[in-house]
């Protein structure tokens, strides 16, 4: 592998096995801020997209050499990963719930913590074959209302995001996924230009305190656009303008699911309540913590 640009190895000689590489690779990450469990994980992808073989491939033959072209397109590769780019954004791609989904410049990178807003709508869905409408305002890459309409195939839904690249790539990955039939995008400012009467509404809207914004990991703050992470001074600037909408947006027998902050589930919890919704089910993330809240309209509306 060259040294230059991503001066892998002090070495004066190239790696001359996967094996070799990966450990070089993960060495090198970990040197430049990358956590060493990931390091290790990122250092075997990056590994694979540069020799072009599967996991197993690489299983199998751990001690193949690599190739001058393969050596030099995998030092590219981990130049970016040293620079804290995602390993999603250099691939272009991501696997979320069941599906391989495109990762787009200018766009938020959907990350497995929103699996759990998935998990939680389907297990409010009584009937998976009914023909649902859904509402996912703050679309980004279209993850949240691709998964559920890969796994309710009679329902149909609508994307709402404010940015134009957001509405490109939603329009993308459900093209990608084989669901753009079933489905409209609309560039908006949240629900403001619909008519409203949705069974499920969804949304992972920006939800970080303004001011934490310059403490993030650099994956996130370099690369994820403000747009879509800033939520006020205290995190919760587009909850209150979604929720004041939800009775109109929203069928009466019809919920609402947010994605939250690791500490904001009371606080969207309240804000659903001030507006008639009655908490239907808390959903954590693989690490325990309050990821989303759901809620039914629990009074009459005014």
């Amino acid at each position: 592998m060259s040294r230059n640009p991503a001066r892998v190895s002090d070495q004066a000689e190239a790696p001359t096995s996967r094996a070799q590489a990966i450990a070089q690779v993960a060495a090198y990450l970990a040197g430049n801020g990358v956590p060493a469990d990931e390091a290790r994980e990122d250092a075997g992808v990056l590994l694979r997209a540069a020799a072009g073989i599967t996991r197993l491939e690489l299983a199998m033959s751990p001690h193949a050499p690599l190739s001058a072209e393969e050596s030099d397109h995998l030092s590219h590769l981990v130049a970016r990963r040293a620079a804290r780019e995602p390993v999603s954004r250099i691939l272009g791609e991501r696997g979320f719930w069941t599906l391989d989904l495109l990762v787009a410049a200018n766009v938020l990178d959907p990350r497995p913590d929103t699996e759990t807003l998935i998990e939680t709508v389907l297990a409010l869905v009584d009937n998976r074959d009914a023909p649902l409408s859904i509402l996912d305002l703050g679309a980004g890459s279209g993850a949240i209302l691709c998964a559920l309409l890969s796994e309710l195939p009679s329902s149909r839904g609508v994307a709402v995001d404010l940015s134009p690249d957001a509405c490109a790539a939603t329009v993308a990955n459900l093209t990608r996924c084989g669901l753009l039939e079933r489905a409209v995008v609309v560039r908006g400012r949240w629900g403001q230009s619909l008519a409203g009467g949705f069974d499920v509404v969804v949304s992972n809207p920006p939800y970080v305190r303004a001011g934490h914004i310059p403490t993030l990991e650099p994956e996130v703050r370099l690369y994820d656009p403000t747009l879509a992470l800033d939520g006020g001074a205290d995190g919760l600037d587009c909850y209150r303008e979604i929720i004041a909408d939800l009775p109109r947006l929203t069928k009466p027998h019809g919920f609402v699911a947010f994605e939250v902050g690791y500490d904001q589930a009371a606080s969207v919890a309240s804000l659903l309540g001030a507006r008639g919704f009655a908490i239907a089910r808390v959903g954590r993330d693989a690490g325990g913590r309050e990821r989303v809240v759901a809620g039914r309209m629990a009074r009459p509306r005014p």
